[in-house]
């Protein structure tokens, strides 16, 4: 059938088990639930870095973050290496963006021909095409059209917007008009990305009222799991308001518009999937849909992503390719955001570059002996890192100087670190090996002092309770907000 078009779906920090087809019984997600039956689930696929842009610069990449030089947010991929978009343009791919990008600077296309954004964070509606639309549609009174952020993040909202205008919407509407509108000659490559189900947690009328808090279960905190916490656990609970302990009613609150989000979103992939068949390209399209990263959503006593554990570093990957894999299809090997980029080249007929760091999905869902996975999050006195073999997972935490071994099998899950005994010795030395063998073959020494990990001084957060908390502005607004009189430059504190 020649080459195939691309269609790849990315929600925001949308766990791996917010999925009905996951065994989840508490969420709704028909469309994806369908997808997951006419194609390949891959159940243990992991992030390469459990925060918004090293996830997607290593996707775009194909490179690990320590080797395509961003660990964290705010960075960028080092120069001098082509892009997944880039690699398909020179092969006749029309490349196609709708939605978050998160690249910096915002117009950063990295090979893409064309770009419609809707930015997490609007900068000004010349950078952000979805704030422009809002603007010529009477909404220029909403300064926060994502959601209400700062001290507000993790506390559940209504959207300010009717549901047809929302951003989650709007994507699928983009994406939708891009299929009928594209070029027929030559294949496409459509990256579709979500803001949602990235907090805040702001679901349009009627969908607030789809889940109901005293239908949600309260989140896993087993025994013993503050000592499971690192110090980016507690560093976020702390700067997104969220350190002041567990409350059941409110957590599951939160937890009931975070599955309204996705429920959201669910039907308008249903959207993008019943247009891009009613192009009759639907059978010629290879569609890829995940996320970036998890959300601890209250696991642990902990809230937001920059952890390892499975609700942050564990992400949905379902893949729909007629003739290629098999539907209906569970594959449990690990497997990695970093695998899309072989696969859409595999699928393009281009030879992959011999140096990428994932695998063809195809040989993933075949299963390949010994594959170890790896990630890591920021980099020096703050990184954490991880290998897993999907099996048990190694994670060391820097700021913390504290290794971690988990296994994943069995109803355990992850409610025991077996770093430091005899049980664990064996797959503990083996699983860091891996991880610290690459980094030093790669000459990756930063974290390393020989064959072990370097030592960094302890990482503590200031005393006043209140310094570091987050706040978040978009820039344009600043006119729109202030009152006479009442100028925040002299407001009593």
């Amino acid at each position: 059938m020649g080459r195939p078009n691309i269609l790849l779906i990315m929600t925001d920090q949308q766990r791996a088990d917010a999925l009905g087809a996951a065994g989840n019984d508490q969420i709704r997600t028909p469309v994806l639930d369908r997808l997951c039956r006419e194609g390949t689930r891959f159940d243990r696929c992991y992030t390469p870095s459990p925060v918004c842009v090293p996830a997607r610069m290593a996707l775009l990449s194909g490179l690990l973050p320590h080797r395509n030089g961003c660990t964290d947010n705010g960075g960028r991929v080092a120069g001098g290496r082509p892009t997944l978009m880039e690699v398909l343009g020179e092969a006749g791919y029309e490349r196609h963006a709708v939605g978050k990008m998160h690249f910096s600077p915002p117009r950063a296309a990295l090979g893409f021909t064309s770009m419609e954004l809707s930015e997490e964070i609007p900068g000004c509606p010349e950078l952000d095409d979805y704030l422009t639309f809002l603007h010529a549609r009477g909404f220029r009174h909403v300064h926060e059209p994502h959601g209400v952020r700062s001290d507000m993040y993790y506390v559940p909202q209504v959207s300010q917007l009717p549901a047809e205008l929302h951003a989650t919407a709007w994507t699928a509407e983009r994406a939708a008009a891009f299929l009928r509108s594209r070029d027929q000659q030559r294949p496409f490559f459509l990256w579709v990305s979500f803001i949602k189900p990235h907090p805040p947690f702001d679901p349009p009328v009627p969908w607030n009222k789809l889940y109901r808090t005293v239908d949600m279960r309260p989140p896993f905190r087993p025994e013993g799991y503050e000592a499971l916490q690192t110090w980016w656990m507690r560093h976020q609970n702390r700067y997104k308001y969220r350190e002041g302990g567990p409350d059941d009613t409110f957590n599951r609150t939160v937890r009931a518009a975070y599955y309204a989000c996705i429920s959201f979103i669910d039907y308008h992939v249903g959207r993008i999937l019943r247009t891009l068949a009613a192009t009759g390209e639907a059978q010629r399209t290879l569609v890829i849909f995940t996320s970036d990263h998890g959300e601890l959503m209250g696991d642990y006593g902990s809230w937001g992503k920059r952890s390892f554990l499975d609700p942050a570093a564990r992400v949905p990957l379902v893949v729909r390719w007629p003739g290629e894999l098999p539907a209906g299809e569970v594959a449990t090997g690990p497997a990695s955001l970093l695998d899309v980029m072989p696969t859409a080249l595999g699928a393009a007929g281009i030879a992959p570059a011999g140096d990428l760091d994932g695998t063809d999905l195809r040989e993933v869902a075949a299963g390949v002996p010994g594959r170890v996975v790896l990630g890591q999050l920021s980099h020096g006195a703050r990184g954490t890192y991880l290998a897993t073999d999907g099996r048990r997972k190694y994670v060391y935490s820097a700021p913390d100087g504290q290794e971690y071994l988990f296994d994943l099998e069995g109803e355990a899950r992850e409610v025991c670190n077996l770093a430091g005994t005899s049980a664990g010795e064996r797959d503990l030395r083996a699983l860091r090996e891996a991880l610290i063998g690459r980094f030093r073959a790669d000459g990756y020494e930063e974290p390393l002092d020989g064959a072990s990990w370097r030592g960094f001084p302890r990482a503590h957060d200031p005393e006043r309770a209140d310094d570091d908390r987050i706040f978040q502005e978009a820039a344009w607004t600043d006119p729109w907000v202030r009152v006479p009189g009442y100028e925040q430059d002299w407001l009593p504190r």
